[in-house]
């Protein structure tokens, strides 16, 4: 979910800040996969994967047509059944496992070869840190955790908050806290995508993107 998308609403909860947005449309995304996870995801063996803040299940079904086990995650139960239809759809609904999850005090249990957090911020004082190493716990030997992020706001975006900080490749590596030695660096850059404007413009966006691989189990 984008930073800019989440504004504080005093005395909501989270779950219900999401539900009702969901609820407001038939769809929120645009129901194709993230464009970083296609190019980064697509030469990896299929195995199983997390989807964190999977959303309406672009991709999570993307990473099932493509031969993976897939816990999708999100905190909107609104979300998921969207999503679970969605997949039900595209006929691969019994690839995917739909788990609601607020990720501020629970997290899927268990390792994966592929651990995704695209987009994945908060309400709040949650730590997107904490969640993200998390995910690192998460990922098993050998696989891969893939984070994207924004650089900054929309070119859009009226008033934007200027305490809002938006963290560098490099701030993401760091407050992983990643042992020396068991991790591989893969990927850490900024790069610029198209976005259609919700004027239906064309425009250029600035994401970054981090990928990780786990050469080595804890000690």
């Amino acid at each position: 979910m984008t930073r800019e998308s989440i504004p504080d609403i005093p005395d909501v909860s989270d779950e219900t800040f999401w539900d009702t947005r969901y609820g407001e449309n038939d769809r929120v995304w645009s129901g194709n996969p993230n464009t970083v996870l296609v190019r980064e995801v697509t030469a990896l063996e299929p195995g199983s994967a997390l989807d964190l803040g999977c959303g309406e299940g672009a991709d999570a079904i993307w990473l099932a047509r493509r031969g993976w086990r897939v816990t999708a995650t999100d905190i909107s139960q609104v979300a998921l059944d969207r999503g679970a239809r969605h997949a039900a759809e595209a006929g691969v609904g019994d690839r995917i496992d739909w788990r609601r999850h607020d990720l501020a005090t629970s997290f899927p249990a268990g390792t994966f070869d592929l651990v995704s957090a695209h987009f994945l911020y908060f309400r709040g004082d949650t730590s997107r840190e904490e969640v993200l190493r998390a995910a690192a716990s998460a990922t098993a030997p050998g696989g891969v955790l893939l984070i994207a992020g924004h650089a900054g706001y929309p070119s859009w975006e009226q008033n934007p908050d200027p305490t809002v900080h938006f963290p560098k490749p490099d701030e993401v590596l760091d407050s992983l806290q990643l042992p020396d030695g068991q991790w591989e660096v893969l990927l850490s850059e900024e790069h610029e995508r198209t976005q259609l404007a919700p004027d239906g413009r064309p425009t250029t966006r600035t994401d970054n993107a981090v990928k990780v691989r786990r050469v080595g189990a804890d000690h």
